[in-house]
Parts: C-alpha cells; structure tokens; sequence
C-alpha cells in the first residue's frame, strides 16, 4: 500500500495548500451546514457536527465562519441552507475508477460541471453502479505527526475501539481505517490517549487498484484536480496506484 499512502500524503498536501487559498474553507463550511441540519447545532450531541468543526479548525477556517455555519446550518437565524448529497460514477484514462461525492442546492449544475470536469480531462462519466462495487465505505481519521509519535502508539490507542488498520502517510501523519459505525469511538480513543488528530470522515477505500506509469499518475492527478476545483464537488476517490519508482520520477 506504499502507493496509496503517498497517494493519500499528496492529498493532504494538497488540501493545506487548497486551505490557504480559501478553496477549501466553501467545502468545510457546508460539511458543518449540512452537520447541523441534519443532527442538530449542539456537537456535543451529533458527532458528525464535531468532527466536521474539527476539520474546518484544523484547517484554520475562522471561528466566526465555523458559528455562522452551525447557526445557518441549525435553522437558528432563520435561514436554514438546504444541500442535497449526490454521487457520480465515472472513468479517469487509464481505466481508474472514480467516485465524485457533491454537496449541490442544483443537481443539473452539479451533474454539468462534474461530467465538463470529466470529459474535458479524458475522463469519462459512468451510469449509477458502474464503479461503485469497486469501493467500501470506511471510517478514515488522519493523526498529525507529532514529535515521537509511532505507527504502533497509534495502533495501541485504537485497536480495541475497532481500528482495523494504520497507515503511516510520511509526512502526512497516519491514516487510521475502521469501519463507519465505529468512527466516534475510534475518534474517542485517539482523545483519551491524547493524540491529537486532524480530521474524522467517512471515505471510500477501493477494493482493487489501478496502476499507472508516471504519464498515467498525471492524467488521473488532472482529472482530480479539475473536480476538486468545482464548488460543487466536495470528494473525490479513485483506485489508481502510483508504484513508489513512479513517485520519485514525479517527484523529480
């Protein structure tokens, strides 16, 4: 899973650069609306809500951005938002597969720019259930690389709260995988022994993987960027695999 977990480090990268363009903050602010709609303004008492606060902070989204957003979101100042969760299937070149998750008040806008983002990259979009089978929904918490912290103080701290795996990402910190239903008590576990996290999500994890030579990473490393880049798109996964000798010819 070398490939993966670079793959998963360059994403990361990505999305603190994204943050500090402020391209990312649109995306955080409608993970707490929709948190909050759907659970309640209280995070105390809908733990999506906090994880989703969590992200947005850890991602320096201000304070004052992350309230407006709960009280929108909860119906508290009268302006409840109203996002609809939508799922696209297609193919990136090379035959990798991908899953566009959107948060859209407009399906036909949402639907336009995924398939624009798609075909004008050599992608294309699939029909409902092409790709999907490909895929399992996980529980997904990535842990900040503190100073000492190993792969195996994090294993200890969460194997019992229903962990079933960690990944060391290299700079990027650690993947911890688990199922979804067990998230907040993974999420949990890491708080009581003090290890400090950076997010909380539910992902897709590709069951098989697709992989590429370095002409390859770069034509599926477009086709991502151009859909992360719509306001409507706020997930994207693939099953490409970028062997670690193709990574260090990209990295040159």
């Amino acid at each position: 899973m070398s490939g993966h977990s670079k793959w998963a480090t360059t994403k990361h990268k990505k999305a603190a650069i994204d943050a500090k363009r402020g391209k990312l903050f649109a995306k955080l602010i409608k993970n707490i609306e929709v948190a909050a709609r759907t659970g309640g303004p209280d995070p105390e008492g809908n733990p999506t809500l906090f994880d989703a606060i969590q992200k947005a902070k850890k991602s320096s989204v201000p304070n004052d951005n992350i309230d407006r957003a709960v009280r929108r979101g909860g119906g508290l100042d009268g302006g409840a938002v109203n996002y609809e969760t939508l799922m696209y299937e297609g193919y990136a070149p090379g035959g990798v597969a991908i899953l566009i998750e959107c948060l859209t008040d407009n399906k036909n806008r949402a639907a336009s720019e995924v398939r624009v983002a798609l075909t004008r990259n050599g992608g294309t979009l699939g029909e409902a259930g092409s790709v999907n089978y490909l895929f399992s929904r996980k529980g997904i918490i990535v842990v900040s690389k503190a100073d000492g912290l190993t792969e195996d103080d994090v294993l200890v701290a969460v194997l019992d709260a229903g962990a079933e795996e960690v990944r060391d990402l290299g700079e990027g910190g650690f993947e911890v995988v688990c199922e979804p239903t067990d998230l907040v008590e993974v999420r949990t576990a890491l708080q009581k022994a003090e290890i400090d996290y950076d997010s909380a999500d539910t992902g897709f994890e590709p069951s098989t993987s697709v992989p590429v030579d370095a002409d390859g990473a770069k034509k599926v490393m477009r086709v991502v960027d151009a859909l992360e880049d719509s306001d409507e798109v706020q997930n994207v996964f693939t099953n490409v695999d970028v062997p670690d000798e193709v990574w260090a010819q990209l990295d040159t």
